[in-house]
Parts: structure tokens; C-alpha cells; sequence
């Protein structure tokens, strides 16, 4: 029984924050784990950046709110749950996922929460469990299931590398230079029948 696992920001939507920093102009706001391997330490920058510049909650949802899945994303992820069970493990935030997924039909998401003060402002962050992604795929494999991972990020390797088959999809040359043994896709249809050869 096979089970893909895949990355959300950069692999079937864009990345949240490089969104919110083109919309309100704030350059540091475009690191991400693609930067930064350190995901507490990002997050807390960029909580730090939200207070400066007195943002909550609800600007970046307004941002969200215009944001669509890339080119193919759905189509692809259709076809994909078509043959195979899949859920996405993102290290976002219920509060920012809920109207993406709708708009790629409701696949399953596991993901994070962030704490939010009466105010609307981002006080913190709660992840489901450490290690998160990696953590999820080995919980996976001790229920029975071969686990297919694919992401973009420095933290998403480790689910790829603990999984029977692993790819890099719209990673970045660092990242796939740093890893050359893992395949990698540009193209949804390519990534789709990798997928689809992983499982035979």
C-alpha cells in the first residue's frame, strides 16, 4: 500500500510569505526554507518582522486569499489521488492553508497552528511534532505504508530520504547540487510518472 507525500509551498501553490512580501514590500520576508534550514529560527524572524511592522494575522490571510494553485497543480493532484492515497505535509499553518486547499479540492493537509492574540498579531508558532515531516512518514511506515515523499526544501529531505522513493520537484540548484542522487522535476507530467514508476 503505497502513500505520497508531498511538500504544499513551491511544489503545488507558491510560497505564502514570498507572496506577502511582494504585497507589502518587505524584502526579508522572502526567506524561506529553501534559506534557511532552521525552521524555528526562520519562523521566529519572521514573527519578529510582523511585530516591526505592526501586520497580523488577517493581512497575511488577505494575501492568501488571492493566491491560486501553479499552473497544472490541481490537474495534477487529481490524477495523482486518482491511483494513490495522498496527504500534504506542510510546515504552514491551518490558518493559511484552509483556502488554498479548497481551491485544490480538498486533499488532506497535515500542517501547523500559529498563535494569535486577541489583536490579530502573530505571537508563535505550535508544530504538530518535531521533525514533522520525517516524523510523519516514519508514523506512516509503522502502520503499513511505503511512503513516496517529494518537496522542495532543505526540510523536506528527510522525509524524502526516509521514504522507498523520494524526488525533488522545482527544488533550487543549491539544493540539488547538495543532493545529486535525487531526482528531480520541473514539470508536473514527468513528476506524475515518476510517481507512477515508483509504484510498479
Amino acid at each position: 500500500m503505497y502513500i505520497t507525500c508531498l511538500d504544499l509551498e513551491g511544489v503545488l501553490v507558491p510560497e505564502i510569505w514570498i507572496a506577502f512580501a511582494n504585497a507589502t514590500g518587505i524584502e526579508e520576508l522572502k526567506k524561506t526554507t529553501r534559506d534557511e534550514p532552521d525552521y524555528n529560527k526562520l519562523m521566529q524572524y519572521r514573527i519578529a518582522i510582523l511585530k516591526e511592522h505592526g501586520l497580523g494575522l488577517k493581512e497575511i490571510q488577505d494575501v492568501i486569499a488571492t493566491i491560486d494553485p501553479m499552473p497544472g497543480a490541481k490537474e495534477f493532484l487529481d490524477e495523482l489521488r486518482s491511483f494513490c492515497q495522498v496527504i500534504i505535509i506542510s510546515d504552514t499553518f491551518t490558518q493559511f492553508a484552509t483556502p488554498l486547499m479548497k481551491k485544490l479540492g480538498w486533499p488532506t493537509i497535515f500542517c501547523n497552528s500559529l498563535v494569535v492574540s486577541e489583536t490579530g498579531e502573530v505571537t508563535d508558532f505550535k508544530m504538530r511534532v518535531e521533525q514533522s515531516k520525517l516524523t510523519t512518514v516514519k508514523a506512516l511506515q509503522s502502520i503499513g505504508y511505503e511512503t513516496i515523499a517529494a518537496g522542495d526544501s532543505y526540510n523536506d529531505l528527510g522525509m524524502i530520504r526516509a521514504s522507498k522513493a523520494g524526488f525533488l520537484f522545482r527544488s533550487t540548484d543549491k539544493i540539488k547540487a547538495g543532493n545529486p542522487d535525487l531526482p528531480a522535476f520541473e514539470e508536473y507530467d514527468e513528476f506524475l510518472n515518476a510517481i507512477r514508476n515508483a509504484m510498479d
